[in-house]
């Protein structure tokens, strides 16, 4: 394969971490040219370091998007500019929030590859980010779960597709005592049992909110109606991905939990590269595998996801603004575990109005949902 130039927006996080760990593992074959954080000016200047290193040249194209942080680093190169510069091949997309859906949409829009991590760009704005795709795999799903359907659909038609499922583990409570998840800590909830992500996944993991949103975001990325999108508990996280056929066959995709291996194909598709993982083998060891249906009376925070997969318009954006600052209030201790659902539900059904028409309004909306948890929250 042809060597790649890569930048990784959010490459200060866990995911942005997995893809710079593969371009380490495989310099022959990609060259980080590009990195992007919020305002870690300290871990950015030690990573184009490094990779300047690596590189054996300079000029690693550098940006801060907090402006205060960014004053401080010696060059900024905005981040729409960035993405689209001569110098860049492939951008992986591994920052959370919405601040970098108009650099997605300049990426994809200049031909650029993508690897997608960004679950809000999708879930909100997908309806003005897909349409911009020029051509097919252009944009790849860098998701384990949404990777594990994208790869189980090459050589596929999307029409013989039955219903896809997507693999949870359950997070930290799927075997607590229901009546006992109002005493729940934030730091009971940070304990995940399989992966090590960033504070907000691992709290949306726990309550399974995280999986309801990736339902909606499947829907959108492969053209799925709410029915034909599933969460299923898969405790050991070894199955990320499950596609069911009309013909009634099943594909499933498996490998160990861990966010390299789907970065490793996304930056090399359509090839497959030899595993350099040590601590990772191809072989499968014995596994047991399972499934089973989430309970949605200790989960309500999926039933809320699949109310706003099923019912669209401006409930998807409601609940991506709510839940952020509920899961904020959590962690903060200002409000209990089993109150975060309870401030999503109010918000998704208190602040009405018509759908959104256009990307503004659609973040217009999530800081709606914003400002009314905050006031739920303070009792207001």
């Amino acid at each position: 394969m042809n060597k790649k130039n890569i930048a990784v927006v959010g490459c200060t996080g866990s995911v942005g971490g997995a893809a710079l760990d593969i371009c380490r593992k495989y310099p022959e074959h990609f060259e980080v040219r590009g990195l992007a954080a919020n305002d870690n000016l300290k871990k950015l200047n030690i990573l184009a370091q490094e990779f300047e290193k690596i590189n054996k040249r300079s000029n690693i194209l550098t940006c801060l998007s907090n402006s205060e942080a960014a004053k401080q680093l010696e060059v900024n190169t905005p981040l729409e500019e960035l993405v689209i510069h001569d110098d860049i091949d492939h951008i992986v997309f591994a920052a959370s929030g919405t601040d970098t859906i108009r650099a997605l949409q300049k990426s994809i829009s200049a031909g650029k590859e993508v690897s997608l991590a960004n679950k809000e760009s999708i879930v909100v704005a997908g309806h003005w980010v897909l349409p911009l795709i020029k051509y097919k795999n252009q944009l790849r799903p860098l998701d384990s779960e949404h990777n594990a359907l994208w790869q189980s659909l090459h050589g596929e038609d999307i029409n013989n597709v039955y219903c896809a499922y997507l693999t949870a583990s359950g997070g930290a409570f799927l075997n607590y005592p229901i009546d006992e998840l109002d005493n729940v800590t934030p730091a009971m909830a940070l304990n995940h049992p399989v992966w090590n992500m960033g504070q907000k996944i691992t709290i949306d993991s726990a309550t399974l909110m995280n999986k309801g949103i990736e339902l909606i975001e499947a829907m959108l990325l492969f053209g799925l109606e709410h029915h034909q999108v599933k969460a299923v508990i898969s405790p050991g996280s070894f199955v990320h991905g499950l596609l069911e056929f009309r013909d009634g066959f099943v594909k499933l995709l498996a490998a160990s939990p861990d966010m390299r291996l789907p970065a490793l194909v996304c930056l090399s598709f359509p090839d497959r590269l030899p595993l350099r993982i040590k601590e990772l083998t191809p072989e499968i060891h014995p596994k047991t595998i399972s499934f089973e249906t989430p309970d949605e009376m200790r989960f309500p925070c999926l039933k809320l996801a699949k109310d706003a997969a099923r019912e669209r318009g401006r409930l998807p954006a409601l609940m991506i603004g709510a839940d952020e600052i509920a899961v904020e209030a959590f962690i903060d201790g200002k409000i209990g575990f089993t109150n975060i659902a309870k401030v999503v539900e109010e918000v998704m059904y208190s602040c009405n109005g018509a759908g959104p028409n256009t990307l503004e309004e659609a973040i217009d909306i999530i800081e709606t949902a914003k400002i009314r948890a905050r006031k739920i929250i303070e009792g207001g």
